[in-house]
């Protein structure tokens, strides 16, 4: 069990176990230590031994420890490889090395006190400075075994080493070093280990080694300390393991005990320590006007591909896959139309579904489409939009960086998939901004330098790979969102860290909307800056985007301005459109591209019988029937002016816009077809909510109120009761158990302290037949009911009198 007290009055002196130690604390200390591991809350412990047996778990422990800096950690795992309890100036000098030893002690002198609070603070270390404890189970979980290689590289002691060795062999190496016989092993082991930790009589032992012993022990000094040898070794091997200064670990398998690597380090328990976190300094410097102007131009690139890609899957967006995810083929789809590489166009994606603004439709054929919330985002300002896509960027779990890596079975991660939450994404992107927030503005940091201070911050492999990646996928999409500008934070993004309204700083740093364009001759149009909506969206549809950036390039070109004819366009608005828009006078080229294409635009009629083709120039039939490429639609003709097809009427639509002819859809009464399809959009949706890292930090209103149930409670647990006066049916409770009285008794001492204001101790149960203990003050009894100040709760209730199941009256004075 961890180490928790038994039920009983405060320890004096030294805490005896971790119980004592929490209990010793005030109630700031107390609340600090539920306030960094918060799953010690859940639920409220009912007392200081219970928050105890708690602290002491297995992955209670784990979770506390992946959260210590480097130092903290080594100190944690010197602590694992000292004697236990360790004095504090055992642990300095596994730290620092052993005294008179130079070149050792980096600050870790200095840094071992604030790392030692930690562990404290954290529970994890407990115990005055001549009796420093680990909590039990850190020290199982850091300390070296053949299964589980130290972080130190220290092997077993000597005694663990020699557990299963015959008591013959452990007197023959007794006597090979020259130590006089005992009668038994465990002597015998003690008196190796006293040697074994002597530096004198070490050193004289060294020296009688063979020269080439001490290469074999060079190589295993600083881990890993096992190695493999032959049934018959070299003589420096078989010298070394003659006197103990390798230890058989199994058939092939000897190892240096951990007495014997210390004394060869120096005492050094880690070969280098990192007392002191690598800085993160200003690596180059910018002025921070450059930098928020040009974290400006990203923000605004941001918003137009956001839009764009959502706006694309409005018609017909991507299927949902039925593992959930989208489609490789789709992930390609998106680059190519953001002209980006596949892993921005996840990024975009994944920001886009954080934020809430597409989703899938819910149908049986499911697809992605934008939310009705997209509409809402369209119509903020473009400040208030961004603040939007970073809002939902900073906290989101889910990374983009996974997509097209594989799980642990071998599943490929798909973008949109279920699989890429990683909980620990919204706090290392946090810390990357705060860490640039700390240099002066305009100062930007060396990557590598970033990621070694992140490292330092969480060192326990596994978790600091992951922050890794997750911190160097932050650069690169902070840097492309607009949070920063040429690798440095920009004003709007220091008051997103701050939880502060970016929109107002970002605003004056947007151009304005305009609402014109400048035709070029070559059938191009130049849009200074961002568009007005209306006049975006319409020349969206009139023309092809060529070329993006501080101005937009368009391209009219046949197929676009059929494309704005199909949506209902008359050729005469398109001239008026374009003439009342352009700063620059309409081109003959372009007016003459509108008016051929809206010459021949409909001239072919297209219906359902599966389809049709209907020309009144016959002529171009015949021809269309010649053309080997119309092969595939099925064509026939059913008279002078009409063509039969096989084929669908939106294949054949397309078919023949392949061939260069310029057909039209027409209705069931032979009108012309707006094919303008209608916009999709999936019913309401919330964006999707983060996971969890673990339970949340609980609030000061949580804490105080945890910290005064516990200490209720432990009054309880603790109270001092009398003893029973007289041999009677009751029994006088044993630490941690309920007292056991007669329903009369319970009723009679109950009355009794009604009616003389003081408090007992009860045993209640409860309707779901959970056990407590209870310190009350009873100020009324009938009914079969008692209703007092209850101490542990703080509060007046009310208690059943046939759920109680005894009652023993407190020490005097004791509440």
């Amino acid at each position: 069990m961890p180490e928790a007290s038994t039920a009983g009055g405060a320890a004096t002196g030294a805490p005896r176990s971790l119980a004592e130690a929490l209990r010793a604390r005030d109630d700031a200390a107390l609340a600090a230590l539920l306030h960094a591991r918060p799953d010690l809350l859940s639920p409220v412990p009912g007392d200081v031994t219970q928050l105890a047996t708690r602290a002491g778990t297995r992955a209670s422990v784990a979770r506390a420890l992946e959260r210590l800096d480097r130092f903290a950690l080594q100190t944690a795992e010197a602590l694992a490889v000292a004697p236990d309890p360790c004095p504090y100036p055992v642990l300095e000098s596994l730290l620092t090395g052993q005294e008179g030893t130079t070149g050792h002690d980096n600050g870790a002198r200095a840094a071992l006190p604030r790392a030692l609070a930690t562990l404290r603070d954290q529970a994890l270390v407990w115990g005055d400075e001549d009796r420093l404890r680990l909590v039990r189970t850190a020290r199982e979980l850091l300390a070296p075994a053949a299964q589980r290689p130290s972080p130190t590289g220290l092997g077993p002691t000597v005694a663990e080493a020699t557990s299963g060795m015959s008591p013959t062999r452990i007197q023959e190496i007794v006597a090979a070093v020259g130590l006089p016989a005992t009668h038994d092993p465990v002597s015998a082991v003690s008196a190796l280990t006293g040697l074994f930790t002597d530096p004198e009589r070490m050193s004289a032992l060294l020296d009688e080694a063979p020269a080439e012993a001490h290469q074999v022990l060079g190589r295993l000094v600083w881990g890993p300390p096992y190695g493999e040898v032959t049934p018959n070794p070299a003589a420096p091997v078989r010298w070394l393991r003659d006197h103990g200064l390798l230890l058989p670990a199994s058939a092939r398998t000897v190892v240096l005990p951990r007495e014997v690597a210390l004394h060869l380090r120096g005492g050094l328990a880690h070969r280098d320590t990192a007392p002191v976190a690598p800085p993160v300094t200003a690596h180059r410097e910018h002025r921070p006007q450059l930098v928020d102007a040009n974290a400006a131009g990203q923000a605004l690139a941001a918003l137009s591909t956001v839009e764009e890609l959502v706006k694309s899957w409005e018609h017909a967006g991507p299927l949902v896959l039925r593992a959930g995810g989208l489609a490789v083929r789709d992930l390609k789809r998106a680059a190519t139309l953001l002209d980006t590489a596949e892993p921005m166009a996840a990024f975009w994606i994944e920001l886009a579904y954080a934020a809430g603004l597409l989703a899938g439709d819910g149908e049986a054929d499911e697809r992605y489409a934008p939310t009705p919330a997209f509409d809402d985002w369209c119509e903020l300002p473009p400040p208030e939009r961004w603040s939007a896509l970073a809002a939902a960027w900073l906290p989101a779990t889910r990374t983009a960086g996974l997509v097209g890596e594989q799980d642990g079975k071998g599943r490929t991660l798909s973008a949109l998939g279920p699989d890429l939450d990683r909980s620990a994404a919204p706090e290392v992107r946090r810390r990357v901004l705060e860490l640039l927030a700390a240099l002066p503005e305009g100062g930007s940091p060396a990557p590598d330098a970033l990621l070694d201070r992140l490292a330092w911050e969480r060192p326990v492999r596994g978790t600091s790979d992951l922050r890794a990646r997750v911190a160097h996928w932050t650069l690169t999409e902070a840097e492309v969102l607009g949070v920063t500008g040429r690798g440095a934070l920009s004003a709007f993004g220091r008051a997103l860290l701050e939880h502060r309204d970016p929109a107002p700083l970002l605003a004056p740093l947007l151009p304005e909307p305009v609402d014109h364009v400048l035709l070029q001759a070559d059938l191009t149009a130049v849009a200074p800056g961002p568009l007005r909506r209306p006049l975006g969206d319409t020349l969206a549809v009139l023309a092809d985007v060529e070329s993006k950036g501080g101005a937009t390039v368009y391209r009219f070109t046949p197929g676009s301005v059929r494309r704005a004819l199909d949506a209902g366009h008359a050729a005469a608005d398109l001239h008026a459109f374009l003439k009342e828009h352009s700063r620059t006078p309409v081109p003959q080229p372009l007016t003459y591209l509108i008016d051929d294409v809206a010459r021949r635009h409909g001239h072919l009629r297209v219906g359902a019988a599966s389809s049709y083709v209907r020309c009144d120039d016959d002529a171009m039939l015949g021809e269309i029937l010649a053309d080997k490429r119309s092969a595939g639609l099925g064509l026939r003709r059913l008279a002078p002016t009409v063509l039969a097809a096989q084929a669908e009427p939106t294949t054949l639509l397309e078919g023949l816009r392949t061939m260069g002819y310029a057909p039209a859809a027409e209705s069931l009464t032979g009108d012309v077809l707006v094919a303008r399809a209608d916009a999709r959009r999936t019913p309401a949706r919330s964006a999707p909510v983060p996971v969890p890292d673990g339970p949340p930090v609980p609030d000061d209103t949580l804490l105080g109120a945890a910290v005064r149930a516990i200490r209720a409670g432990d009054v309880a647990a603790t109270a001092v009761r009398k003893e029973p006066a007289t041999a009677s049916g009751s029994a006088s409770a044993a630490p941690g158990e309920l007292p056991r009285t007669s329903a009369a008794e319970t009723l009679a001492t109950v009355q009794a302290a009604a009616l003389t204001g003081s408090a007992v101790w009860i045993g209640y149960v409860n309707a779901e037949g959970a056990a407590s203990q209870r310190v009350i003050a009873p100020v009324r009894v009938e009914g079969g009911f008692v209703t007092g100040y209850d101490h542990t709760a703080d509060e007046v209730r009310t208690y059943a009198l046939h759920r109680i199941t005894g009652v023993a009256e407190l020490a005097e004075d004791h509440i």
